[in-house]
């Protein structure tokens, strides 16, 4: 693949239109008002940690436990047949979610994984791990060269190469659910409320594809990225009726309503804490650590463990909003009290925005880019951001959690 020229400068990521050009962080864990749709209260506590609060003292989770009993009463399968799709990829939140719905409450899990752009050697022992525990899996590898020219769209346009992978996360567990006849589909968490989002479904155990452009597509679509790859001669015209296309989205809304699919946030029901899932993974399903130690950018060494591309994703979340993968784990770390909010501050200076080597250079070959071209990307966004700052021809960070 020989994409054309970029014209830099041109961004899709319709989340800086809302992002407030004054930086305060929040003063319970380390999150700043640039994560996008993350609210403040009047005592500068933001949304999840808000939420955080509310999950310890103000819900009854005996009563939600009694809703997903009902539920899976109302849709488990008397014959035996899959009864439940339930995507991921073998880590240690998908695993936990499929074996919690199998064991504890009765029903036939068929899971689903969206192929990684290139597994981790981790990352695929521990989706062989879980297979081997007991589960059925299918995996969806989309056409390779159509997915890389998305891919390599979406780094520039985007901010984030991780997009396409992003499309067909959300919607593969759909087409599956469609074409098995399974009506029922389990999320694990509700990333919006947990991290710091939209709180639309704070008390709501689902929600409907058409949300996903705003609230997980940074508010444009794989066809905006597909008419300005035929604009540019990456994309034949005939390729956007390419059947794989259709992968990337939901099916139709009057299709999900004909056949009855459910979609539902195991969070809604049990109270969700990643390191609990780790350690249940564990237990139950092999789920092994990174073996090189903790991972790139982060302190951790059990959390994104599938893909390459991995590290690039939170790298650019640190260039768009100053706030990158140790942020994100100290920010959940704070708010379960694992770690202090001092501890944290400590923790995400020390590891935030390390850049992730290890794969730079399949990163690179992936796309088909220079690596010129990375840092030009790069640049641009640091240029729309409001925590970076040039100074003496050197970007400095204007806004460090302390």
């Amino acid at each position: 693949m020989s994409p054309a020229p970029p014209v830099l400068k041109l961004s899709l990521d319709r989340q800086f239109e809302e992002l407030p050009k004054e930086v305060v962080f929040c003063k319970n864990c380390v999150v700043s008002n640039q994560r996008p749709r993350t609210l403040f209260n009047a005592k500068g506590i933001c949304s999840a940690c808000v939420w955080a609060f509310e999950k310890d003292y103000a819900i009854d989770w005996s009563l939600r436990a009694k809703e997903l009993e009902d539920l899976c009463d109302r849709f488990r399968s008397k014959a035996g047949q899959f009864d439940v799709i339930v995507p991921g990829s073998g880590g240690k939140d998908s695993v936990y979610v499929a074996h919690q719905l199998k064991h504890r409450y009765g029903m036939n899990p068929l899971c689903v994984t969206w192929a990684p752009f290139d597994w981790t050697d981790i990352g695929w022992r521990n989706l062989r791990n879980f297979v081997a525990s007991g589960f059925t899996n299918i995996i969806g590898q989309p056409d390779g060269q159509l997915h890389r020219k998305l891919t390599t769209l979406a780094f520039e346009l985007k901010g984030d190469a991780w997009e396409p992978f992003t499309y067909g996360q959300k919607a593969w567990a759909f087409h599956i659910a469609e074409k098995f006849n399974v009506k029922l589909i389990f999320y694990g968490e509700n990333g919006e409320l947990e991290y710091g989002g939209s709180e639309k479904y704070k008390h709501r155990s689902h929600e409907g594809p058409e949300e996903w452009e705003r609230e997980y597509f940074k508010g444009a679509s794989v066809d905006e990225l597909i008419r300005i790859g035929i604009e540019r001669g990456m994309f034949k015209k005939e390729e956007a009726g390419h059947p794989t296309v259709k992968l990337y989205k939901a099916p139709p809304p009057d299709v999900v309503r004909d056949k009855g699919l459910e979609m539902h946030w195991y969070s809604y029901f049990h109270k969700w804490t990643p390191q609990e899932n780790f350690y249940y993974a564990m237990r139950h399903t092999g789920f092994e650590t990174n073996p090189e130690g903790r991972s790139e950018g982060t302190y951790t060494k059990h959390t994104s463990l599938d893909d390459k591309a991995d590290g690039f994703h939170w790298y650019l979340s640190y260039m768009k909003f100053g706030m990158g993968r140790a942020s994100r784990e100290a920010q959940t770390d704070i708010r379960r009290h694992h770690v202090t909010r001092e501890e944290g501050a400590i923790l995400t200076r020390r590891y935030d925005g390390e850049f992730p080597k290890r794969h730079f250079r399949w990163f690179l070959d992936y796309m088909g880019i220079t690596e010129t071209m990375f840092w030009e990307v790069m640049d641009m966004y640091r240029e729309k951001s409001n925590v970076w700052k040039k100074v003496n021809g050197e970007w400095k960070m204007t806004h460090p959690v302390i």
